[in-house]
C-alpha cells in the first residue's frame, strides 16, 4: 500500500467511527421520547 492509501484508510475509518461516536453522544446527550408511539387523541379524535 502506498502512503496515499494509507492515509485515506485513516481518514475513512475516521469519519465513520468518528460519525459513530458524535451520534452517540448526541443521543445520550438529547434522549428520544419513549412515549413517540401514542397518538393525541386531543387533536385527532378519530384516529
Amino acid at each position: 500500500m502506498t502512503s496515499t492509501a494509507i492515509i485515506m484508510l485513516i481518514v475513512a475509518i475516521l469519519t465513520v467511527w468518528g460519525g459513530l461516536a458524535l451520534s452517540m453522544l448526541n443521543l445520550s446527550r438529547h434522549p428520544e421520547d419513549e412515549e413517540v408511539d401514542v397518538l393525541p387523541t386531543t387533536h385527532a379524535p378519530e384516529l
